[in-house]
């Protein structure tokens, strides 16, 4: 990616509506009247089709009164007029942020309040998002992250550190940019064995892996804060402290995988419009890690709902190419070990030819309407 993505803090990171103009002004310049006319509507488009997303009732009940954490916030999508509004309902929500100052939000200071648009939610930390062993295990009823875990160069790891600071059947609500609607579409899916990879070697924050992709493939008519393509590759390169490149590509059967292969068991997976994937996944207790086959095999509900042409693609490939057992992968020296005792069963069905093309004819036609 790069971006610099919609402040979530309501604008005051950029200036507020200066920002906004400023912006309009040189992609205009840059692009032509009419390409921006077309990016315009877009985004207007986008907003129309915002609405509530399914899960959300099913998320309320989880934050109700209790104690969270957001990873990297605070986010539009879990404010009032967001598609999972959460804000309201819980009796605290501690913030966590990588510095004092980001491209989202700023003043965030250690221990300052942790607020949206003036209301007070909770603390401030300021730590790595994928690595805080000074905060306690199991001291939160829930987490939240939005449009973070893409900003991860190692996003097990992230997830893993997250499930540890929760409770025993706490809950994590996890919202991921689908590649189809943003400026990565053009970039490849990650593989799961690419972040798995990456949990084995403990890649760290300053790893430069993806940004030659990122410089070729990023798709500048659908990004409107990247208005300069030499700022773009400069912001690129110091990538280290401003945090704005996607390392990863997400599709919602890759988002399902990586929360599978944290250990979570999955409640449930939708999608809000216009670019999300939501997992709703609960963290179990000292048993078996959970299987996750009803949300990651061929019959998954959210294979036929997704809004997104590359999930019901996948809908017959994932017959062929089955889920990754999760991995017995050795965690890094100072991480705390998991149960990785996993049943070996996974996803074993005979598959009819027949039924696999009569499936590809009809995704086919789906996506051709």
């Amino acid at each position: 990616m790069i971006a610099v993505p919609e402040p979530q803090d309501g604008g005051r990171s950029l200036g507020k509506s200066s920002g906004l103009i400023r912006a309009a002004i040189v992609k205009t310049r840059q692009d032509g009247v009419f390409a921006f006319a077309i990016f315009a509507a877009r985004k207007i488009l986008d907003r129309l089709r915002r609405s509530r997303c399914g899960c959300a009732e099913m998320c309320r009940s989880h934050v109700i009164g209790g104690h969270g954490l957001e990873i990297g916030g605070p986010s539009r999508i879990f404010s009032r007029s967001g598609e999972i509004p959460l804000y309201d309902f819980a009796a605290k929500i501690d913030g966590l942020n990588f510095s004092t100052e980001t491209v989202w939000a700023s003043e965030l200071g250690e221990d300052s309040p942790f607020s949206y648009r003036g209301k007070v939610l909770g603390r401030q930390y300021v730590r790595e998002a994928s690595r805080f062993p000074d905060i306690d295990s199991a001291a939160f009823d829930f987490v939240l992250s939005s449009h973070v875990v893409e900003h991860l160069a190692n996003p097990l790891r992230g997830l893993r550190e997250w499930g540890r600071v929760l409770r025993d059947e706490g809950v994590l609500i996890l919202a991921v940019p689908h590649k189809d609607a943003t400026f990565d579409h053009l970039r490849p899916l990650t593989k799961i064995e690419h972040i798995l990879e990456d949990f084995r070697n403990d890649v760290g924050e300053d790893d430069p892996t993806h940004i030659p992709e990122v410089l070729a493939l990023h798709d500048f008519a659908r990004d409107f804060w990247a208005t300069d393509r030499e700022e773009f590759a400069r912001r690129c390169a110091d990538n280290v402290r401003n945090r704005c490149v996607h390392h990863h590509v997400f599709d919602t059967d890759l988002a399902v995988r990586l929360v599978d292969q944290a250990g979570f068991r999955i409640l449930a997976v939708d999608h809000a419009l216009p670019n999300s994937i939501v997992i709703v996944a609960k963290k179990g207790g000292d048993g078996p890690l959970p299987e996750n086959a009803d949300v990651s095999g061929d019959e998954a509900e959210w294979r036929r709902t997704s809004p997104f042409p590359t999930d019901k693609g996948r809908m017959t490939r994932a017959a062929i190419s089955r889920l990754t057992p999760r991995a017995a992968v050795s965690l890094p020296d100072d991480a705390e070990p998991l149960k990785i005792e996993r049943n070996k069963a996974c996803l074993t069905k005979t598959l009819n030819p027949a039924a696999v093309g009569l499936n590809a004819l009809t995704t086919l036609m789906k996506i051709a309407r």
